[in-house]
């Protein structure tokens, strides 16, 4: 019996592909984004340091439904608003394996109009 290749396996193949050649440092972070079915989240992580600076998800925030664009949307304008705080304005963006577009694009817009800069 052959076993299965699942969207999930493709895509943590390329997400190890993608975090081959990028990584966040303490002047410019990774932005990490991970999307479920119901959830979206994200992470702003210092990967020399091997810590999570902030992170902002949509069950954080107490939205009925994170599925969708709007959601996304808000977890960008939160985590960019964490971020500035902390005193991070620059980030590198890591998309986590998914297509960019949809919800990934949704919280990328969203972030770039509350002051992230990637």
């Amino acid at each position: 019996m052959i076993p299965q290749i699942t969207k999930n396996d493709v895509r943590q193949r390329v997400h190890k592909r993608i975090r081959a050649k990028l990584s966040g440092t303490a002047e410019r972070p990774r932005l990490n984004v991970y999307r479920s079915l119901n959830h979206i989240y994200a992470q702003v992580i210092d990967d020399m340091g091997g810590k999570t600076i902030v992170s902002a998800s949509t069950r954080e925030a107490k939205i009925k439904t994170g599925g969708n664009l709007a959601a996304a949307k808000e977890v960008g304008k939160q985590i960019a608003q964490k971020a500035k705080a902390k005193g991070v304005e620059k980030v590198v963006f890591d998309r986590g394996g998914y297509l960019y577009h949809g919800r990934i694009k949704a919280l990328a817009d969203a972030a770039r109009e509350a002051g992230l800069k990637f």
